[in-house]
């Protein structure tokens, strides 16, 4: 199943994990609505254990956010030509990627 097949989520959990080549990262999209209607789409990532990043962005109506979803989603598909394996979806994220 593609990746993008999630973008209606609210919330998706990915990881990329390969011991091998010392790769064990996350990445979190969730997606909720402000007090005014829009969409607020967070987005999270960084290595397993460590504080990570984030951005937050935002679109007008929900269809437009699961269009940005969708294409945040197209470019974690490509992670294992850039980083030598693939995301796959987990249930839940265990610790939280911006643990102290």
């Amino acid at each position: 199943m593609p990746l993008t097949d999630l973008a209606a989520r609210s919330c998706i959990h990915l990881s990329a994990i390969d011991p091998a080549r010392n790769c064990d990262r996350r990445y979190q999209i969730e997606r909720s609505s402000d007090l005014f209607g829009e969409q607020i789409i967070e987005l999270s990532w960084g290595r397993a254990g460590r504080r990570g990043q984030g951005k937050r962005l935002s679109a007008p109506s929900e269809e437009e956010a699961i269009l940005l979803v969708r294409r945040v989603l197209a470019r974690r598909n490509t992670a294992t030509d850039r980083i030598g394996t693939a995301y796959r979806p987990q249930a839940r994220i265990q610790q939280s990627i911006f643990s102290e």
